[in-house]
């Protein structure tokens, strides 16, 4: 970790830094020096992670402040885990669709207990376990959500254990679900099938009794033969080309998380009547130039191909979508597509490796890490 530091004395929301800055190393020990004393006084302090522009992750800021209260309807929830992702790659790089303006504390998901409660929200919450899906500030020691937002963790899956599968498994359930419909003895692609969300799209298309075929690197491939996959490597192999020998007549759902030219070969490899459901655009993780527009590319592609009559369908999914339209049914949703993933977990048949387990004050060795490419799992952030 080589981020910066600096001392608050309100509680923290993204904005103006004050106090002194450090090396990563003297932040780290003198964040953990702070939160012993403060625990030893018997007051809790705030930790949270700033990022302040479009920096490497050793110019993130490690902030500490007051706890935040419960205001009316929120909770206030104690962070056992939390984790990075794709999303947080791409805002360090100022490159994610609809991200905030600078600076701002980043965190796709987070969970933890529940610490405090406000005027209108059961007090009997405090001390449950919950999940929460928030786009930013996860990476905190205590986050302050909507009541309504909370998502309960079921008994028997622990803080991290139910980390690895918030924003992955919500995504990978709703996909496969909601958009795809997928039935048993379909066949469908899984691009990066080895991936955080690949993994669990994965293992719930084979749960309801789907045959998967899944594009990842060689290395990968005893581990999803394991599962029952039918690997194919994108790195040596025509992918088209081995996918169409494995089905003839097309696949039933084809999940496309890479974008560019691998959208139109996603299109090309549908049977009658088959879904593609496009996610991100990873290979355009680096490039310069405008963030909007290679989704917006892949927009453009799903509404001429939806307008055609081809008997196929696209979607661009997003798993924000429609809560401007209607916050109460897409709480409704996610409540209830994300407690069938947990359901999954307990169940055993759902599980998502856990790449590496990092302090918050080492989030900058933590997305360092992510976006290595060298590991397979989750990487966790732990207060």
């Amino acid at each position: 970790m080589n981020a910066q530091r600096s001392t608050e004395a309100s509680a923290g929301t993204a904005g103006t830094e004050a106090g002194t800055e450090t090396g990563a190393k003297e932040g780290a020990k003198d964040a953990a020096k702070d939160g012993a004393q403060a625990a030893a006084a018997g007051v809790e302090r705030l930790v949270e992670i700033v990022l302040p522009g479009k920096v490497e992750p050793e110019g993130l800021l490690v902030r500490e402040g007051a706890v935040p209260a419960a205001g009316p309807g929120k909770l206030v929830i104690a962070m056992e885990a939390t984790g990075v992702s794709f999303a947080e790659q791409q805002m360090r790089r100022g490159k994610y669709f609809d991200q905030p303006p600078f600076p701002f504390v980043p965190g796709y998901d987070l969970v933890g207990t529940v610490a405090a409660t406000g005027e209108g929200v059961d007090p009997g919450l405090v001390g449950r376990r919950v999940a929460a899906l928030v786009k930013t500030g996860g990476w905190a020691t205590h986050v302050v959500v909507d009541a309504a937002d909370a998502v309960p963790v079921p008994d028997g899956v622990g803080a991290d254990e139910a980390e690895t599968v918030v924003v992955s498994g919500i995504t990978a359930w709703q996909m496969l679900h909601r958009k795809a419909r997928v039935r048993a003895g379909q066949t469908v692609l899984v691009h990066g099938a080895n991936g955080s969300v690949g993994s669990v799209l994965v293992q719930l298309a084979l749960a309801a009794g789907v045959k998967v075929i899944g594009t990842a690197s060689a290395r990968h491939h005893d581990g999803l033969r394991a599962r029952g996959v039918v690997p194919v490597d994108y790195r040596t192999e025509d992918v088209p080309a081995r996918v169409r020998e494995l089905a003839p007549g097309g696949v039933d759902a084809v999940f496309d998380h890479v974008g560019g030219r691998s959208v139109v070969d996603s299109w090309g490899l549908l049977a009658p009547g088959g879904t593609l459901v496009a996610y991100g655009s990873a290979s355009t993780r680096d490039d310069e130039g405008s963030k909007q527009w290679p989704v917006l590319k892949v927009l453009g592609r799903v509404w001429l191909w939806n307008a055609l009559p081809n008997r196929r369908r696209a979607f661009f999914y997003n798993v924000w979508a429609g809560r401007s339209l209607s916050r109460s049914r897409f709480r409704a949703r996610l409540r209830a597509d994300l407690g069938r993933v947990f359901a999954a977990v307990r169940r055993g048949e759902v599980s998502a490796p856990i790449a590496a387990r990092l302090p918050l004050t080492d989030a900058a060795g933590a997305l360092r890490l992510a976006e290595s490419g060298t590991v397979a799992g989750k990487v966790l952030l732990v207060p």
